[in-house]
């Protein structure tokens, strides 16, 4: 259901005026954001992980807390004319307009970051209760919110469609955070009343284990930047700029449940990792199924159907975003496969090698960036799949050679024990 929010958000940005610049603006500050998001994107998963008790749950809500509020002094930080403009304008090349634009949607998502934090932290607390109904609950709440002040700022008001978006999604977030700590009150109660001995762990520990994974997430995070620096810098710029968001959005749609079974791996596996099997014959399934929905649509007239009536794009804009689409039909099952990996880590509390991982998919995309764009001047959009690719398959294979060293095997019976 989350992905639904980005093709929603760019049709209407698509059907007011200006659609180019606006959907590259909106593309841009959605980047910026995410990317100071990037530190809080694991709290699910370590809270999936470590919120067993009284004394871990107040310890790590206390920790969260903490981590929520750098990551929003961060994004003020760039929100502040001088350093935006210096990324705008010096790092990131963009026309005047488009920075103009982008600058204003960046402020709008300043209440982004801290949000997710917040609904993550109590999103990881249902889910490791089961309850992952209610986080369902929690992100229709989330698209009722944004698709209402999507539809009445675009009806009454003459703001600029990347700003509508930016609005839209920052209100649609801050609901779905009230909504899912509403949900989890009574398991946060029951929390809250245990009487255990047992001390709390150490904010230090707590560090320690969950560094490496918020590492894991700004490397990961520093790939859009990326993807939309060379964009800027390489041919075609303004229309890969524009396009690469729809893109990114519809293969989104598919590999969207990867992306969540991290947390079904930690959650499901057993003590003993005596679910280990189950759980990745089920995620080789659903990676499967996936990459062949995605093909179905992506060789076929839908994705024309899709891009020119459903999102809006302009003649200009459908051959720019068809042919990376195609290239992409790989991204869902490798979503499926990098996510059952890195959790077969987390629960061995064995959280480096993930950063690694990520290490070294970021390194493989930024050589292909390299690559494609600066020396061949292969277009944008085209060059961006194949570096995402290419990146996705080097984590890919690394956490599965390592899963099978001696040292693997003994972090894994330690975790056990």
């Amino acid at each position: 259901m989350m992905s639904v929010e980005g093709p929603y958000l760019s049709a209407i940005v698509a059907r007011l005026v200006d659609p180019v610049p606006n959907l590259a603006a909106f593309g841009v500050a959605f980047t910026l954001a995410w990317l100071a998001e990037s530190p809080i994107i694991m709290l699910l998963t370590a809270t999936t992980a470590l919120a067993k008790d009284r004394a871990s749950f107040v310890a790590f809500r206390r920790f969260a807390t903490r981590l929520n509020g750098a990551v929003t002094a961060a994004l003020l930080v760039l929100v502040l004319p001088p350093v935006f403009r210096f990324v705008a304008e010096r790092l990131l090349a963009l026309p005047p307009e488009v920075a103009r634009l982008a600058h204003l949607a960046t402020a709008l998502l300043v209440p982004w970051p801290a949000a997710i934090g917040y609904r993550r932290f109590y999103q990881g607390v249902l889910v490791r209760n089961r309850m992952t109904r209610r986080v369902a609950y929690g992100t229709v709440v989330r698209l009722a919110t944004m698709s209402a002040t999507a539809a009445a700022l675009a009806t009454a008001t003459r703001l600029p469609g990347a700003l509508i978006a930016a609005a839209a999604l920052s209100v649609g977030v801050v609901a779905e955070a009230a909504a899912s700590r509403f949900m989890a009150r009574h398991l946060v109660a029951g929390l809250l009343s245990e009487n255990g001995d047992a001390p709390p762990p150490p904010q230090r520990e707590l560090a320690r284990f969950y560094f490496p994974l918020a590492l894991t997430s700004m490397i990961s995070m520093t790939t859009a930047p990326l993807l939309t620096f060379f964009m800027s810098h390489g041919p075609n710029a303004v229309p890969s700029l524009a396009a690469w968001p729809v893109v990114s959005a519809l293969v989104f749609l598919f590999r969207s449940g990867g992306v969540g079974f991290q947390e079904t791996s930690v959650a499901l596996s057993g003590e003993a990792g005596e679910n280990v099997p189950a759980v990745r014959r089920t995620g080789a399934l659903l990676g499967a199924g996936a990459s062949l929905l995605l093909a179905a649509v992506a060789f076929s007239p839908l994705l024309g159907l899709w891009y020119r009536v459903v999102v809006g794009l302009g003649p200009e804009l459908i051959p720019v975003a068809v042919v990376p689409t195609r290239i992409l039909v790989l991204l869902p099952a490798l979503e499926y496969a990098l996510s059952f990996l890195r959790s077969r880590w987390v629960l061995a509390r064995q959280t480096r090698p993930v950063t690694v991982a990520t290490a070294l998919e970021a390194a493989g995309l930024l050589s292909g960036m390299l690559l494609l764009v600066v020396v061949a001047r292969v277009p944008g959009t085209i060059a961006a799949a194949l570096a995402l690719l290419l990146g996705r398959l080097a984590a890919c294979a690394f956490l599965a050679g390592l899963g099978g060293t001696a040292r693997a095997r003994r972090a894994f019976a330690s975790a056990r024990r």
